[in-house]
């Protein structure tokens, strides 16, 4: 069920039911020898684990998605003088077309009610304190769109709107704009990372903003003014000063990652994992929560390398770098590996590992535990060491996801999904596999145990709010300024 959305788009797979119900079920036609009640029943047990399997992101689709069960639903009552034994079926797709339809308007009107923030790129402390919630595509965000001079407009958008709305809605904004007395013509939306590289978005294109890297912003411009934009001052700016983690204990900042971490993981559906690597832009569904798991990976590497090389002073650094070492350490303990991995990464970034006088002013106790530590996020072997110790884990934990994307991608490219018009099992019973991985992952909610200190809410605030430089050549340049080569 998880994967047929691989090799059966989910408006056929609802036709097929639907022909297979109604289907007299002759020898030889549909499935075998199934006949009457017996073939009626079989449909609804694969309907009914096809609605429980995708029931948030159905009822996220309101109307469209509610056609499947009530059309089901019509045409078993009139089944019911002949096979009476379909009753309970009967009234279980009643609740069914219920579930799909009640709860969805009444959770809309709720959340519209709330307008959220986009992960990183709105900062408002009252919305990063409050629990992690699952995105949907009608979520409606607020999201900044600059422009070539680095003004810039404020929109309120639906998350999963195509490109060519999020420009009329720019363009509406600007024309009442006073820094912008004539009106623009054809824009062109564009995503500019901190390191000046670009890419153009097609007017088609859907739910851009969980795409963005860690400090990408969109600009829309005229084409002819695409070579002008460079990135926002303060992505390519730095200022030197010490770092808030020296008032924070290590324990508080490794509970918020997990925390956090925990609520992030918690909402990605399964079906994403299948939507990110089989179908990219084309699947039904956008895995929004998972993009923003991975750029929250890539966040937590980046704040590593930020803070040690914004850090002048060489026992303050000494410090950071113990620090982060015993956070890692407490999160791995915690069964936390995307945290755990993140920051060994981070450690591992060739701008702060090449700062020889920081490392050698190490205790040496840190210093056997990092190399340690290095040894888990070896990736010879296929990266037997995780592997190994993902496998002596049990619920719940929150596993490194790039990897399991890896996985995923290559079991894809490596093996057909079709041989010739046959679909290959084979590969669906592993896909599905590794996808079932996640369910028992988070088959045990995670309780921490440690009562909040009075700090709790700063330290909250800013585990969800890091700061980080994600330009790689800038953190090279602070590196040099921090430890030249000649030294």
């Amino acid at each position: 069920m998880l994967t047929h959305p691989i090799f059966l788009a989910s408006d056929k797979f609802q036709q097929v039911l639907l022909q297979q119900f109604s289907s007299e079920g002759k020898q030889g036609e549909g499935w075998p020898g199934w006949e009457g009640a017996e073939r009626k029943l079989a449909v609804l047990t694969v309907a009914f684990r096809y609605l429980d399997t995708y029931r948030d992101l159905l009822q996220e689709e309101g109307d469209r998605s509610n056609t499947f069960p009530k059309e089901l639903y019509l045409r078993a009552v009139q089944e019911l003088s002949r096979f009476p034994e379909l009753v309970e079926d009967v009234l279980k797709l009643q609740r069914w077309t219920e579930i799909l339809h009640s709860p969805a308007e009444e959770d809309k009107e709720s959340r519209k009610k709330q307008v959220r923030p986009l992960f990183r790129h709105f900062r408002r402390i009252d919305a990063c304190l409050q629990p992690r919630e699952a995105f949907r595509g009608s979520d409606e965000i607020f999201c900044r769109v600059y422009t070539p001079d680095h003004s810039y407009v404020t929109i309120r958008s639906r998350l999963s709107c195509r490109v060519g709305e999020i420009l009329a809605l720019v363009k509406e904004k600007l024309q009442y704009s006073e820094d912008q007395p004539t009106q623009p013509a054809n824009l062109i939306l564009v995503a500019v990372t901190s390191a000046g590289e670009k890419a153009v978005f097609r007017p088609s294109d859907e739910a851009v903003f969980t795409t963005l890297g860690v400090n990408t912003h969109l600009f829309a411009c005229e084409a002819s003014e695409l070579e002008s934009l460079i990135p926002l001052p303060e992505e390519i700016h730095w200022s030197p000063g010490d770092s808030k983690l020296h008032d924070m204990s290590a324990e508080e900042v490794a509970n918020q990652l997990v925390v956090f971490d925990w609520e992030l993981f918690s909402c990605v559906h399964e079906v994403e994992f299948v939507c990110y690597v089989f179908h990219g832009e084309q699947a039904r569904w956008r895995p929004l929560n998972l993009e923003l798991i991975l750029q929250r990976c890539s966040e937590v590497q980046h704040w590593v390398a930020t803070e040690i090389l914004q850090c002048q002073s060489l026992p303050k650094r000494i410090q950071l770098l113990r620090k982060f070492i015993k956070i890692a350490a407490l999160c791995k303990q915690q069964q936390d590996l995307l945290s755990f991995l993140a920051l060994v990464l981070g450690l591992d970034n060739p701008a702060v590992s090449r700062l020889r006088l920081t490392w050698e002013g190490l205790p040496g106790k840190f210093r056997k535990q990092f190399q340690q530590f290095e040894s888990l996020a070896d990736p010879s072997r296929n990266h037997k060491s995780y592997r190994d110790l993902l496998a002596s884990l049990r619920a719940p934990l929150i596993p490194f996801t790039p990897l399991l994307l890896k996985d995923l991608t290559f079991l894809h490219e490596s093996c057909k999904s079709f041989h010739g018009e046959l679909v290959n099992f084979e590969k669906m019973h592993k896909v599905a596999e590794m996808v079932r991985s996640i369910r028992r992952y988070r088959s045990t909610q995670l309780a921490m145990e440690a009562e909040p200190s009075p700090s709790h809410l700063q330290t909250k605030a800013y585990v969800r709010q890091l700061q980080v430089i994600d330009n790689q050549n800038l953190l090279f340049e602070m590196s040099s300024k921090l430890e030249p080569k000649d030294m």
